[in-house]
């Protein structure tokens, strides 16, 4: 005993040794007394105290029956009732959560018993309460499906609640997404009110995470599943192969056709046999047609299709009767450069070129003289069957005038035709259907020279003419106008002699010189240094003036005039009137120096003052005849240095 006690003096610091030395202690031996039954452990509240073992068991125990909740988190709950206007909720925690009835609209049908999903927004407020939302969990969950479609292509249910610019409203789980109208369908949607209150499946394209916002499409997943109907179909294609499909889209070059989720073009001149405008005229937008399979192209998934292959061809089923010199009738389908294409029957054209549209050899202008959709009837020239080909010719439906033309329009005969066409070098007149000819630029005056032929006369214009030449074998004519009277330069070489002068009026000036109109409507050329008048300025446009003629060629028709020489001649003449005057005062003088020389030597002494006054009379009147002699020799001279300066 006293080696016991002296083991829990030693051990007093710890107590788990001296519970050790207690419990190997020998027990004392047990007096039954008369409260042995009370229980000392109960306090004074009558509140019992477990020992810590058992209450950490207990506390173990209860644990377990609780889930481990956090603040911010989704977590499922089971109803454990339903009341007027909330939901009691048991979350497997230490309480149970409130929700109101007005979160549960989606869920019409909701019973105890339901569970749900719920977002934890506290496990205790301040008056310790749990607090549940199901609208929090909805959009959470419902932004987590989006991000989730977003990354990894997966499909979303949402319902169209509105329609906004540009597109619709979608809710998908209680969160609003936008449907742009470009992502409706694959065909353009016009009317998106059919749309609102609709539920359907999309794919998100586009998520903002900031602010929680996502564009949808349900052109998306349409594009999917088209996709897989195109490699099927592309997969089982075949040239030749003749498929359903529908007029989906018309344009002015074609069709596209709906094959059943892959797309084709009908190209316009696959379309039909004859040609066709438009194809509008022959196909319907959603009309169901069958096509044939012309080609295709397995990398940029384009087919061509063909109409027109599944029709016998018109050339197979033409009229066998027509042969060459057959007469058939059409219209006008195209015209080209060289000729134009007449329709007989759709798919069956024959071409009338533009030399067989007259007998006349003027050129014709194809794109003037025939127009779309006209009727003509037309002799068959040339047919071939295996080639498809026809030629066809206007002019042989008519008698060839060209047989009896010596007899019609003899040379030198006179006629009236009508201008037909213009060009640099000449008039074409036509004299009757098919017969014509030309006049030359040089033929349609006999005194005027003309740049153009506009300047005489204009398209539509009748014209006198004269058969000059006839060529039968090439059919061409020559003509003249002014042949249709007489040749006026006969009498032109009286009139307009070398030397003559005339009043000239000018018409046209350039840098060379100037073209003059003489009398009698003639027409003369002065040189620009001829041109120069008495004070030294040039003749001006529209001046009347005096010229001279310095040379006249009847054959060349050709006259040239000078202003300047009539001024020299002018000048000569007053130096001649001059001299002659002189001439005749010197003759007179020397009479009168003999008669007074007679009376001289008759006279005395006396009458020497007046015989020396009379000599210096003469010789005043000499010195003044060399003045005058001397004077226009000095303007003569001056003139040609000058003309010779400036040639």
């Amino acid at each position: 005993m006293e080696e016991m006690e002296k083991q829990v003096e030693h051990a007093s610091d710890a107590p788990e040794v001296v519970e050790e030395v207690v419990a190997k202690a020998p027990k004392a031996p047990k007096v039954k007394t008369a409260h042995d039954d009370f229980n000392w452990n109960i306090g004074k509240r009558n509140d019992y105290q477990y020992p810590a073992a058992e209450r950490a068991s207990f506390e173990s125990q209860y644990d377990d029956t609780l889930s481990n909740v956090n603040d911010n988190e989704i977590i499922k709950g089971r109803v454990t009732a339903i009341s007027s206007g909330s939901v009691i909720l048991d979350i497997n925690f230490k309480s149970d959560g409130l929700i109101p009835l007005s979160d549960f609209r989606d869920r019409p049908d909701l019973a105890v018993g339901d569970e749900v999903e719920v977002y934890v927004e506290t496990k205790e407020d301040s008056k310790g309460q749990l607090v549940l939302s199901r609208r929090k969990a909805k959009l959470l969950r419902a932004w987590e499906n989006i991000v989730d479609s977003y990354n990894n292509g997966t499909i979303i249910k949402g319902t169209v609640v509105s329609k906004t610019k540009g597109g619709l409203i979608v809710d998908a789980d209680g969160l609003e997404t936008f449907l742009p109208g470009s992502q409706i369908d694959i065909k353009p949607i016009t009317d998106y009110d059919q749309y609102v209150g609709k539920t359907m499946e999309f794919k998100v394209v586009k998520i903002n995470e900031i602010i929680k916002n996502a564009v949808v499409s349900h052109k998306a997943l349409i594009e999917n599943d088209l996709q897989e109907q195109r490699d099927q179909i592309i997969l089982g294609l075949e040239k030749g192969q003749v498929l359903e499909g529908v007029v989906k889209n018309i344009t002015d070059f074609g069709a596209f056709m709906d094959l059943g989720g892959v797309d084709g073009l009908l190209y316009i001149t696959d379309i039909s046999w004859g040609r066709i405008n438009n194809p509008h005229e022959v196909l319907e937008l959603n009309q169901k047609i069958n096509v044939v399979v012309l080609d295709f192209d397995d990398n940029k998934k384009r087919i061509s299709l063909g109409l027109k292959p599944l029709l016998p061809h018109p050339w197979e089923v033409f009229d066998n009767t027509i042969t060459e010199n057959s007469v058939v009738k059409g219209k006008i389908v195209n015209i080209e450069d060289y000729g134009a294409f007449l329709e007989i029957i759709p798919g069956v054209e024959g071409l009338i070129h533009v030399s067989e549209v007259s007998w006349s050899n003027q050129p014709v202008n194809a794109r003037e003289y025939f127009k779309l959709n006209q009727e003509f009837e037309a002799k068959v020239v040339t047919i071939d069957r295996n080639e498809r080909k026809m030629s066809l010719s206007l002019k042989q439906l008519t008698n060839d005038p060209w047989t009896e033309i010596e007899a019609k329009y003899a040379p030198e005969t006179k006629h009236k035709g009508i201008v037909k066409n213009l060009t640099p070098y000449g008039v074409f007149v036509e004299l009757e259907e098919g017969i014509g000819g030309m006049v030359h630029i040089s033929d349609l005056s006999w005194t005027k020279r003309y740049g153009h032929p506009s300047e005489f006369t204009k398209v539509g214009e009748s014209i006198d003419i004269m058969i000059l030449e006839i060529d039968k074998d090439n059919r061409k004519l020559s003509l003249g106008h002014k042949q249709v009277e007489e040749n006026p330069w006969d009498t032109f070489e009286n009139v307009f002699p070398e030397g003559s002068y005339h009043q000239a009026t000018l018409l046209k000036k350039d840098d060379r010189g100037a073209i003059v109109s003489l009398p009698y409507g003639l027409e003369a050329y002065a040189p620009l240094k001829h041109l120069k008048k008495d004070d030294g300025s040039m003749a001006a446009q529209d001046e009347s003036i005096t010229v001279k003629v310095i040379e006249f060629n009847r054959d060349d028709k050709r006259i040239l005039v000078s202003h300047s020489r009539y001024l020299e001649d002018i000048r000569r003449e007053a130096d001649e009137k001059v001299r002659s005057e002189h001439s005749a005062e010197e003759e007179e003088t020397k009479k009168v120096v003999k008669k007074t020389q007679d009376k001289v030597e008759k006279s005395t002494m006396g009458d020497m003052d007046a015989f020396a006054q009379l000599r210096q009379q003469l010789s005043d009147n000499e010195k003044a005849e060399e003045a005058a002699e001397e004077k226009p020799k000095a303007k003569s001279k001056a003139k040609k240095d000058k003309d010779a300066t400036e040639e």
